[in-house]
């Protein structure tokens, strides 16, 4: 019957299945090879082919064809031919002659697949219909019935009117409890209809056609199991519009306690004001609010804990009795990070506790007042007699040990292990000792045994994109062609070098590479360090075909770039001896790194260098002689609400050094021309790093621009290179400061951990100033570049690591640049930022013994109010003129 395939490829789909009539299963699968080599026809062939209109037919003969339940639901949810599909009233017409247990059995199967393969709900329900199975309650069928009951909404009834007619309402709503991600299609068919689904379920219950207890049932269940926040709002919708009675509230006060403990915080305070109601009406007993409040003071989100707490405070005004369950749990917020928190606690509790006569009580309660600010503490030692503050009581700085830069260990000694680990490192895009290791590891085999090295490359390189290329494949030059606008990740450069010794890439790409550079047509404020990077890389592939070098000078000796000088001269010692000749980008990058901060070592290796009698050597004492690396000019520029630094000419690093190493001594300026920044990867930026180990000050203002973007324009991980930036060596400036800055005011949290993690580095190291960081947060918040309610938020994290006294020194002058701008009427924004600003600065000051004036703090103290503001202004004031027992 090649009728039926010619149908088929033509597209005739009445034609095709009009032959299928009369068809014995054995004659239908006898067409299933055909049916599956015209399917791999039509995957190659270019949308909007003429030949792809057969797909709607095939799909159908196809799955008619098929007389296996498995069989035909792949063919039916086949993802090649999802855009092509036939019509769901087509396929039940194809399939409608099958056994009833077979259709239920290929719906269930149907059903059982993931919800991105997109099956028909109509075509599920239709088989269904059918076959008389069980209705399928798996997530597919469940979200795909949620999109269709909902996109019914156009023929003028209700939600509630559709649902009622439906015959499986009972097992489709229970299962709508129980199916993950389907809050979004309730929110979409909600927005369209003219009830909710939560209004509808409601009124079904209301009606009898759902069981009302079952459904509360399901849904507390369905709050109580979590899940994303979506879920949680289209649940808790449905809660509410069920309209819970008393007793249905009372019933469940142990699913209320584990909400209120564990459930995002809409739906804690949902369960936070059922409890709240049932204790005000003295239903809830005392030894049950206690249980709620140990775990609802606990949380973080301050609304929860105050809302607790004033329910803590009626409640112990109603019945006295309840102080001996209540004010132990209070205790606990003694250790709350809000000082206003442990204020509003310390109240409730001298309020309350001459009503306990109960010595175990009031001692314990004395202890917990240990956690309290100092303030508040001196003032719970005649309340609650706890034990006095004394000047041991006052934190020390507590600072973590500062990193340690780690000892590059020796290149593989064989090119099977070299090649492990340079597969690994494609796979993973790894570290600069891992890079660095792995380059002078290619260099050094390359230059012993390249046959051998290549053979054990051969599976590594087969992995690759040019794996299978022709030598000649011009593709593999231009993708490293002088136009390509640098190397993006360390998988780049390696892929160079492995492409160089499989011999796929021309010897002229690479000569053409080496003394030409990148093509200067696009560039951005990276541009000059990646530049650098790439100009050493394209050398190395360059030498490696021609010249192979016996090993690289510039291999650094610690993971942060950082290169000995005796070790440097011992490498051109034994340059001089094999009489190799020295890169020059690889020499260039050697003196970049080399260290010049020990005199002492600089001067003893200068002499040594001499001694050699080498151009290189004579080169290098120059270098060690010149003294320790010299900052150029800065000039600070406003673009905006940000602050960007422009920095003049570094003489030092132009004569003698390379093209493609000139530019990083060259001024940055701000306003310059620049182009779309194709430097995405910021897996880079510890490699730019380590070209300048001692001057990270250059690094640091060719990366600011991108930095403040974390702050500015809330971009996410903008601010990740920061404690990478604080472990490099040389002088921390205002460049690196700056980065720090805007990364304290990041908007995404990870953003600001790495801007904490680089602060605690960098006073570890006793690199902080933290007058000048202070000062630049103060400009950047009256500029409106950095939330004062972001930089709160960081500050309060690395106050609490213990490092009290410099975070203080970091506070001081934000607040006296920022109390100084101050006007409640004009700059709302600030006053509410600002008092978090105080509350942070009070308690570094309280800690650490701070004392002494703040300019305008008195004033802003002095206010009438008690705002957040006015009240930290005045536990701040109170703190720097506090007296510390002895």
């Amino acid at each position: 019957m090649s009728e039926l395939m010619d149908a088929v490829r033509a597209g005739r789909t009445a034609e095709a299945v009009g032959l299928l009539d009369g068809l014995t299963d054995a004659e239908r699968r006898s067409f299933r090879p055909e049916l599956k080599d015209l399917r791999k026809e039509l995957r190659t062939a270019p949308w909007g082919h003429p030949a792809r209109l057969a797909h709607p037919t095939l799909h159908a003969v196809g799955a008619a064809c098929e007389t296996g339940a498995a069989a035909a639901a792949s063919w039916i949810a086949a993802g090649d031919m999802r855009w092509s599909r036939s019509s769901s009233a087509l396929l039940i017409h194809v399939l409608g002659d099958r056994d009833p247990s077979w259709l239920g059995d290929l719906t269930h199967r149907l059903a059982g697949r993931p919800a991105s393969a997109d099956v028909s709900y109509e075509l599920m329900a239709g088989l269904v219909r059918l076959s008389g199975c069980p209705v399928p309650t798996t997530e597919a069928y469940v979200q795909a019935w949620v999109m269709h009951t909902g996109q019914l909404w156009q023929r003028g009834d209700t939600l509630f009117d559709r649902l009622r007619r439906d015959p499986y309402l009972a097992e489709l709503i229970a299962a709508l409890f129980e199916t993950n991600d389907i809050a979004g299609p309730i929110e979409w068919s909600s927005a369209r209809d003219v009830e909710s689904w939560g209004e509808a379920i409601a009124r079904l219950t209301v009606e009898g056609a759902l069981d009302r207890k079952r459904t509360v049932d399901a849904c507390v269940a369905r709050l109580l199991r979590g899940g994303s926040t979506v879920d949680h709002r289209a649940f808790l919708r449905v809660l509410k519009a069920l309209a819970l009675t008393r007793e249905e509230e009372r019933a469940r006060i142990a699913d209320w306690l584990a909400l209120a403990s564990d459930a995002a915080p809409t739906v804690a305070a949902h369960a936070q004001a059922v409890l709240g109601s049932l204790a005000l009406d003295g239903e809830l007993p005392p030894r049950r609010l206690a249980e709620m409040s140990d775990a609802v003071l606990f949380r973080s989100e301050k609304k929860l804990v105050r809302a607790q707490l004033v329910l803590l405070g009626k409640v112990l005004a109603r019945d006295a009795s309840a102080a001996v369950e209540v004010l132990p749990a209070l205790a606990f917020t003694f250790g709350h990070q809000d000082s206003e928190v442990q204020e509003r606690a310390l109240k409730l509790v001298e309020r309350h506790v001459k009503k306990v006569d109960s010595p175990e009580l009031r001692a314990e309660l004395a202890s917990a007042a240990e956690q309290l600010t100092p303030a508040l503490r001196a003032r719970a030692v005649g309340t609650l007699g706890a034990a006095p503050v004394t000047a041991a009581a006052v934190h020390e700085e507590v600072l973590p040990p500062p990193p340690v830069p780690v000892r590059l260990a020796p290149v593989p000694e064989s090119a099977v292990e070299l090649a492990e680990e340079v597969g690994a490192l494609l796979a993973s895009d790894g570290d600069v000792s891992a890079f660095e290791r792995a380059l002078d590891g290619l260099v050094r085999h390359a230059y012993e045994d390249r046959d051998a090295l290549v053979e054990a490359l051969g599976p590594v390189c087969a992995r690759l994109w040019w794996g299978g290329s022709d030598p000649d494949d011009v593709r593999v030059d231009n993708r490293f062609g002088r136009n390509h606008h640098g190397f993006n990740s360390v998988a780049d450069s390696l892929d160079l070098l492995l492409a160089t010794l499989r011999g796929k890439v021309r010897t002229t790409t690479l000569h053409d590479a080496v003394q030409h550079g990148r093509s200067r047509s696009r560039s951005c404020g990276h541009s000059p360090l990646s530049d650098a990077f790439g100009s050493r890389v394209w050398e190395v592939a360059y030498r490696i075909r021609v010249e192979p070098l016996p090993f690289l000078l510039s291999t650094p000796s610690w993971s942060t770039g950082l290169l000995e000088p005796d070790e440097l001269v011992d490498r051109l010692d034994t340059y001089r001896r094999l009489g190799a000749r020295v890169s020059a980008a690889d020499f260039a990058q050697a003196l970049l790194r080399v260290r010049r901060t020990d005199p002492a070592a600089a001067a003893a290796a200068a002499g040594r260098a001499a001694a050699l009698g080498t151009a290189e050597g004579l080169r290098l004492a120059r270098w060690l002689s010149s003294g320790e690396p010299v900052l150029p000019t800065s000039r600070r520029r406003s673009s905006g609400v940000c602050v960007q630094l422009e920095f003049g000419e570094l003489v030092s690093l132009q004569a003698d050094f390379p093209a493609g190493f000139r530019e990083l001594g060259q001024p940055t300026t701000v306003y310059g021309e620049r182009w779309y920044c194709y430097h995405w990867n910021r897996g880079m930026q510890q490699h730019w790093l380590a070209i300048l180990p001692e001057l990270r000050e250059l690094v640091a203002v060719r990366l600011l621009r991108e930095v403040s973007g974390a702050a500015v324009d809330d971009i996410r991980g903008a601010a990740t290179v920061l404690p990478a930036l604080a472990e490099s060596d040389g002088a921390a400036g205002e460049a690196t400061h700056l980065c720090v800055a805007y990364g304290l005011g990041a908007r995404h949290a990870e953003d600001r951990l790495a801007a904490v993690d680089a602060l605690l580095v960098l006073a570890a190291r006793g690199q902080l100033d933290g007058a000048r960081l202070g000062a630049d947060l103060g400009q950047l918040v009256r500029s409106g570049a950095v939330k004062p309610s972001r930089l709160a938020e960081s500050l309060r994290t690395a106050a609490a690591t213990g490092a009290n006294t410099s975070i203080w020194g970091i506070s001081r002058p934000v607040l006296t640049e920022l109390l100084a701008d101050l006007d409640g009427e004009t700059r709302p924004a600030l006053a509410r930022g600002l008092g978090d600003l105080l509350a942070v600065a009070a308690e570094c000051a309280e800690r650490s013994g701070a004392r002494g004036e703040l300019p305008q703090l008195a004033q802003t103290a002095d206010r009438t109010g008690s705002s957040r503001l006015v009240t930290q202004a005045r536990r701040l004031r109170s703190a720097l003129v506090a007296e510390v027992a002895a």
